[in-house]
């Protein structure tokens, strides 16, 4: 089966970062990072879910937590300058983005957004994220990913 690139991968072929294109089955009716992992077989701990989120100070921002999680949005202020925040609408996101719910890579985003990583991805040789469309994951390093997406570590929810 023929993977079209998206262009999450080609920036990473451009920053010459190693990495997979995984596909999985997609369920319209369930978009969660805990069926993608289900579907790859992988640890959901290291199915990674791109949320974004809009502050009070700081504008537009990324957060990259683990799939089964919710994102603190008290950590996630605190860790992005600002005084609260929150999810942005989903309407909102492919406009901003170039993403679609389900499809969301912190790679190749429309415009590059201060990016937030949840500490327990250094945990692990690689992780997942989305690769920009449904049914297609990108395994890499978590380094690989820090350095691409220009993403601080922090704790973005309480374990």
């Amino acid at each position: 089966m023929k993977i079209n690139k998206t262009n999450a991968a080609r920036l990473l072929d451009k920053a010459k970062i190693a990495y997979e294109l995984i596909p999985y089955e997609v369920d319209e009716n369930d978009l969660s990072a805990i069926h993608v992992a289900a579907s790859l077989g992988e640890n959901i701990e290291q199915v990674f879910k791109t949320l974004v989120l809009h502050g009070d100070k700081s504008g537009y921002f990324v957060c990259v937590i683990p799939g089964e999680h919710e994102v603190d949005l008290k950590l996630a202020a605190k860790a992005s300058g600002n005084k609260k925040c929150d999810l942005i609408p989903v309407k909102e996101l492919l406009p901003l983005t170039g993403y679609i719910r389900g499809g969301c890579s912190p790679i190749g985003m429309k415009k590059h957004f201060p990016t937030y990583i949840h500490e327990t991805c250094r945990q692990f040789p690689y992780i997942y994220v989305s690769a920009g469309v449904r049914g297609l994951q990108i395994k890499l390093a978590p380094g690989d990913l820090i350095r691409e997406s220009r993403a601080e570590i922090c704790r973005l929810f309480e374990e």
